[in-house]
């Protein structure tokens, strides 16, 4: 009997072996000699994914002018609080110039007041000034005060017009894009840089046919070709699965560590479940190769052993099975390999 089984035979055969799979499962027996076995494992698909930012802040000016300064570009990180822009207004510095006169002006006023005021005190002592004349010369005093504190106040406005010139980053993370440079102006309001936060993660592009098996929690793993940087293993889970499928696929979202090295929009391979299929997982140290070729030895019914060549998958290290080696093609369920 040939060793590939038809696809309608594997499937007619497929709940006897799981079966006998969850019973039995992988039998190391004495004598270095294992019992291959039908495993159902999670099946792996691999697809492309997109680091994504969760958010996107723009750094907005608040008080309109021309940028005086800029001291970020696109891909610097910035921390929150940071100034990342300034903004000057020609207008505001001279406002604030009349207001240095008029205050000065008004601290003059007072101080004349305050001296006419103890002049007539004394004098009324003595009846050389009249209790009306007293009143008079009190109100003035308490008018020229109260003027005083009035410019102060609206030069304290022009002052926080000025330090408000200054464009904050909202968040940290990375700066997207400049759309200004100095010189520019700007606008209350206005956007002068856009900062992703450092919250990534990877947006998943399914198709549809998957995506019954899709849920929140899944594991993923970035593919190893394209590990994360940092030193992580590139492993994560999936967070969400949007609940709408666009032009044949889902969209989902995992978080994986070690994203903030990568660049935002970059492009990814991602390994995602995709259900659980029929497997055969053996030791690799019962496997050798030779001439390119890897071969297993399976002993016989008659205690004979022959070098079966076979076709070696993915590693699949299991619990006590740390060393396991999918097998594609060449074992069967039952077969017993000799360790070479």
């Amino acid at each position: 009997m040939s060793r590939e089984m038809a696809p309608a035979t594997a499937r007619r055969l497929l709940p006897t072996l799981l079966l006998s799979t969850l019973l039995a499962g992988p039998v190391l027996a004495a004598g270095g000699e294992f019992t291959v076995a039908v495993q159902s494992l999670p099946d792996q698909k691999s697809v492309f994914a997109t680091v994504e930012s969760v958010n996107t802040v723009p750094a907005r000016v608040r008080t309109g002018g021309t940028i005086i300064g800029l001291s970020v570009k696109e891909g610097d990180a910035v921390t929150a609080g940071q100034v990342i822009a300034t903004i000057g207004d020609q207008k505001l510095a001279l406002q604030q110039g009349g207001l240095d006169a008029q205050i000065a002006a008004a601290q003059a006023q007072m101080d004349q007041a305050l001296g006419d005021l103890k002049r007539a005190e004394d004098l009324s002592k003595n009846g050389f000034v009249t209790k009306q004349r007293l009143d008079e010369l009190r109100t003035a005093a308490t008018v020229a005060a109260n003027n005083l504190k009035a410019r102060r106040a609206e030069r304290a406005v022009i002052g926080q017009q000025m330090d408000e010139g200054q464009v904050l980053a909202p968040t940290s993370g990375r700066v997207l894009s400049v759309p200004v440079t100095p010189g520019t102006v700007v606008m209350a309001g206005e956007a002068v840089a856009m900062i992703a936060e450092r919250d990534y993660v990877l947006r998943l592009s399914i198709p549809e046919s998957h995506a019954t098996s899709l849920k929140s929690g899944d594991p993923v793993r970035l593919d190893p070709e394209m590990a994360a940087p940092g030193g992580t293993d590139g492993t994560g889970a999936i967070t969400l699965v949007y609940p709408q499928i666009k032009e044949g696929r889902v969209q989902a979202d995992a978080r994986v560590a070690g994203l903030g090295d990568y660049y935002v929009g970059q492009r990814v391979r991602v390994l995602v479940p995709t259900g659980a299929r029929p497997t055969l997982v053996v030791p690799a140290s019962y496997l050798n190769s030779r001439f390119g070729l890897d071969y297993a030895q399976v002993r016989g019914s008659d205690g004979s052993k022959r070098q079966v060549p076979v076709q070696r998958g993915q590693n699949r290290p299991l619990p006590g099975l740390t060393d396991g080696v999918e097998i594609l093609s060449g074992l069967a369920h039952g077969d017993i390999l000799v360790q070479p």
